[in-house]
């Protein structure tokens, strides 16, 4: 999530898309230590299962966001809220 959050600083879609598979590495990171943790006994696994499902949707979600914003035409300068923003 931090990612995503100094990505939305970035100045245009293609800087911030970086920042989105970054994000997902994060996911796979996550999905690992998730494995870890259940090898270790620290989570059961429903637990297990559950958390590695979600991660895996939210790296579809981002994946999803990437290709939004890597077929945009143009990679304009913009706000976070989706407008194009003339003064960056």
């Amino acid at each position: 999530m931090l990612n995503i959050a100094e990505g939305s600083a970035r100045r245009t879609d293609r800087e911030f898309s970086q920042y989105l598979f970054i994000a997902i590495g994060s996911i796979a990171e996550t999905q690992f230590a998730l494995y870890i943790g259940l090898d270790q006994g620290y989570i059961d696994e429903r637990l297990f299962k559950k958390l590695y499902e979600e991660a895996t949707e939210i790296g579809k979600m981002l994946s999803g966001l990437i290709k939004y914003l890597r077929s945009s035409q143009d990679h304009r300068p913009i706000d976070r809220l989706g407008k194009t923003n003339p003064q960056l």
